[in-house]
């Protein structure tokens, strides 16, 4: 598995693939934190927070990872050496899993580099080092289980299909909704009685609350879960050649 892993990293870096998500990612950032006007602007706000990152970071992985992930299986499948992989001697999940740790590594790359933004409003505040630690340390946590949901849902995306953009337009359906859908539609009277639960299904409802600094278990336990359910989907596409 881990030589797979290495593979499919490697494979990120030996095109522009991993560097193009990397630097568009800390440029689009670094736009609205530093350059275009606006009340998410660090030096407008006054405030010695990263909150324009973790408003913006989350829209931009939505379309940054499904690019990521679009070719995982799709490439495989396209060029037909999808049959290949599977008579490795690895289980249909661990070869899911392997692919999945290598997208995860890609978005656990890109997000390293915005430590210097951290550094850069811990420099700015007045006095130096007024920040919110806990709360911005928090919200770090909830966006890398964020786009480990992005990741697990990409993964299966390029299951199911050869056509790698049919993939990357699955993979940003289903994040789309998953982020802000389920919370739209808590809010139709129709579905009044049942809002709470719904809303919960959502990823914006457990990542706003570990954005705030309070790191609760049933939170991580549902980002856990919804990487697992996709991971485990994944693997089930796989085995549907035998049946």
């Amino acid at each position: 598995m881990l030589t797979l892993f290495r593979k499919e990293l490697s494979s990120f870096f030996t095109s522009l693939t991993g560097y193009i998500v990397v630097i568009i990612f800390l440029l689009v950032n670094s736009l609205f934190m530093w350059v275009f006007p606006g009340s998410i602007n660090v030096i407008d706000s006054g405030y010695a927070n990263l909150d324009a990152l973790f408003i913006m970071a989350p829209w931009v992985f939505l379309f940054l990872v499904p690019a990521v992930t679009m070719r995982l299986f799709s490439e495989e499948k396209k060029s037909k050496t999808i049959d290949l992989l599977l008579t490795r001697p690895l289980s249909d999940f661990q070869i899911v899993f392997a692919k999945y740790l290598a997208g995860f590594s890609i978005v656990l790359i890109s997000l390293l580099p915005t430590f210097v933004y951290y550094i850069s409003v811990w420099m700015l505040g007045d006095p130096v080092g007024n920040i919110d630690v806990g709360g911005t340390w928090g919200a770090y946590i909830g966006l890398l289980f964020l786009a480990s949901i992005y990741v697990a849902i990409g993964v299966f995306a390029s299951s199911l299909t050869e056509n790698q953009i049919v993939s990357f337009l699955i993979a940003v359906s289903l994040s789309f909704i998953f982020y802000v859908g389920f919370e739209s539609i808590s809010q139709l009277d129709a579905f009044e009685q049942f809002s709470f639960f719904i809303k919960n299904i959502g990823i914006n409802e457990h990542y706003s609350s570990i954005s705030r600094g309070v790191i609760d278990s049933r939170d991580i336990i549902y980002f856990l879960a919804v990487i697992t359910i996709f991971l485990l989907f994944t693997r089930t596409v796989l085995q549907s050649r035998k049946w």
